[in-house]
């Protein structure tokens, strides 16, 4: 043999870290903190080692926790003290997260994005106004346009009270503008939003639901997130969103959808953020528990491939055992 072509001369340890394609460190990484009004202590949640709801006086300490491992941008997910048909507290002032914001952006320099859903607020679990007759013939579920007030009163309490970003996740046509258009309205034109573009119905959501209390009280979300099925209906959702003046683009799930994370970051010049859920989390540290995978090494891989795959930012609940690492 002849070979002038050998890519095993840069797989070399001296050589190898120089010709690297991708990297991943802190900054890429976004951890998700969820606070609750319904306890006074830590509460460990089951589904998600490691994990905790945090009560509103324990956010700061969370939050400062976080960026000791040198993570910096962290999304407040909350879990109310009462629920109702409209999510009332999802946009309350003195709401959970709207307080939780307040302290942590008082007493932290950390990047505070609110995600901005009704899911967790309303006394059904689903992301807006439902129908009347929903419970009992579940052909649609939510009311779309009822809802995007709903919404972007959500996004300007969370702007009130501190936050630099909000995420609305609730897959309603048109949130993006509504919300873009109530948060300039309200003086804050510098508030950014990360639009969830691309969220599928997916069945990696499963602990997120034990962790937020926001699983639905009857039927499924399958007619206002997007069928797991579909590549480029993604692109269209994301050209909606960019051109009702999203600031970042997200898909959701990641590891599952990496060719959605592709297929936007080719298309989009806007930042491409991608949510490593928390299905993806639970199994790999379920197979870990069973001595079938290294976690540590899973762990890395995992958030590895997503940023090669295109994604600028991970919101992930490895943030800070992978931080501490790269």
């Amino acid at each position: 043999m002849h070979l002038t072509d050998r890519p095993r001369r840069l797989r070399t340890d001296g050589v190898r870290p120089l010709v690297s394609e991708t990297s991943l460190s802190a900054s890429d990484l976004i951890a998700p903190v969820f606070v609750d009004a319904t306890t006074d202590e830590r509460v460990p949640i089951e589904s998600m080692p490691g994990h905790e709801r945090v009560p509103v006086d324990e956010a700061v300490a969370r939050v400062e926790e976080i960026r000791e491992t040198g993570v910096e941008a962290v999304i407040l997910f909350g879990i109310p003290e009462s629920k109702d048909p409209e999510g009332s507290r999802a946009y309350a002032a003195d709401g959970v997260v709207q307080e939780a914001i307040r302290r942590i952006t008082a007493e932290t320099d950390a990047y505070v994005i609110g995600d901005v859903c009704l899911c967790e607020y309303t006394d059904h679990g689903h992301c807006g106004v439902i129908e009347e007759s929903a419970e009992a013939a579940p052909t649609w579920t939510v009311k779309n346009d009822e809802t995007l007030d709903l919404l972007a009163r959500t996004a300007v309490s969370q702007a009130e009270a501190g936050a630099d970003m909000v995420a609305p996740s609730a897959m309603t046509d048109g949130q993006v503008g509504a919300i873009r258009e109530a948060l300039d309205d309200a003086g804050h034109e510098d508030v950014a939003i990360m639009a969830y573009s691309a969220k599928y119905e997916s069945a990696f959501y499963g602990p997120f639901r034990d962790a937020a209390d926001g699983a639905p009280a009857f039927g499924d979300r399958r007619h206002y997130q997007m069928d797991p099925a579909n590549r480029r209906e993604a692109i269209r959702e994301a050209e909606l969103d960019a051109d009702q003046g999203a600031d970042v683009l997200m898909v959701k799930p990641a590891l599952p959808y990496l060719d959605v994370v592709s297929d936007l970051r080719r298309e989009f010049d806007q930042p491409i953020a991608a949510y490593n859920v928390s299905g993806e989390y639970a199994m790999l540290h379920a197979a870990a528990d069973n001595g079938w995978l290294d976690l540590e090494a899973v762990a890395h891989e995992s958030l590895l491939s997503i940023k090669r795959a295109g994604a600028d930012l991970i919101l992930t609940y490895f943030a800070e055992d992978v931080a501490e690492r790269v």
